[in-house]
């Protein structure tokens, strides 16, 4: 159980297995939803926003908030019945930055984005934080968003946006997204090429991006991002049907799925206890090299 910032984490069953479980709770202990209970913004009046981190800088597995099950908790994805871990292509290893999700957002898969012309993935929108500290999965951090890069993934928008984590000794000096550009040269270009290629290891064509792989500035990502917290907000009040999405929450009185802190509980005692960690995979440290197309 280790705590940050007010949220601390409860793990049940083994990582790496299909069973683990990472369960959120508040500062006074109660079990919440990462992906609903926690505030979208740190502080609104400067825009900074939280963010749940999934996965940590340089690590494989595909950590995410399992958008479906009750309270939430951060999952590996499976596919196929297998633990899904990102392949290495050179020359990248694991993921590149810490990847995660701003809370209280969701892409909204029957809104069509008036920028890519495609509907949202049904996910929380995702986050790249460039910061020099790899964190911890399950860490809640705040962040300041520089920009953002529109993937189109599988035919579906997939916003990522790039920020920073505001206690990074050199936050002050990140502002927009050219900023990135000065200070850590090559990082946006090595962001495309991450996004474009880490199928392509599963048989999968390249992906594609909107603008052209451009990078958009601050304003806009901060805009993407408010919009999906109105689609978020709509999900949570039943104006909109989010299908399989879970939307049990702890927090918000006005929700028609707002449960209480004893059918949290009995959801996480549903959960197997926590166990040490299974051992990943061999082939998960192989590297793939190709001719970029």
């Amino acid at each position: 159980r280790r705590t940050m910032a007010g949220y601390s984490v409860e793990e049940r069953a083994a990582p790496h297995s299909l069973e683990y479980r990472l369960f959120f709770k508040d500062a006074a202990g109660r079990y919440i939803s990462p992906f609903h209970d926690i505030p979208i913004y740190a502080d609104a009046g400067k825009n900074v926003f939280n963010m749940v981190v999934e996965v940590p800088r340089w690590t494989n597995a595909k950590m995410e908030i399992a958008t479906k099950d009750p309270l939430n908790p951060i999952k590996q994805d499976v596919k196929k019945g297998k633990l899904r871990y990102v392949a290495n292509v050179f020359p990248h290893k694991g993921y590149i930055w810490n990847y995660g999700a701003i809370p209280q957002t969701w892409e909204d898969p029957g809104h069509k984005d008036e920028n890519t012309g495609c509907c949202g993935d049904n996910d929380p929108i995702d986050v790249c934080e460039i910061g020099s500290k790899v964190c911890s999965r399950g860490e809640v951090i705040k962040v300041k968003v520089l920009g953002t890069l529109a993937l189109i993934d599988e035919g579906e928008t997939d916003w990522k946006i790039i920020a920073i984590n505001v206690e990074d000794p050199e936050a002050d000096n990140y502002n927009d997204i050219n900023d990135v550009r000065r200070m850590k040269p090559g990082y946006l270009e090595a962001t495309v090429d991450w996004f474009r290629r880490y199928k392509v290891p599963d048989g999968k064509p390249e992906n594609q991006f909107a603008f052209n792989g451009e990078f958009k500035d601050k304003d806009f990502a901060v805009n993407v991002i408010r919009s999906t917290h109105e689609h978020w907000k709509a999900l949570i009040a039943k104006k909109t049907d989010g299908g399989e999405i879970n939307c049990t929450n702890l927090t918000l009185s006005d929700s028609p799925f707002c449960c209480s802190q004893e059918c949290a509980k009995a959801t996480v005692s549903a959960a197997p206890p926590s166990k040490a960690a299974n051992p990943i995979p061999p082939e998960v440290d192989k590297w793939f090299y190709y001719q970029k197309n």
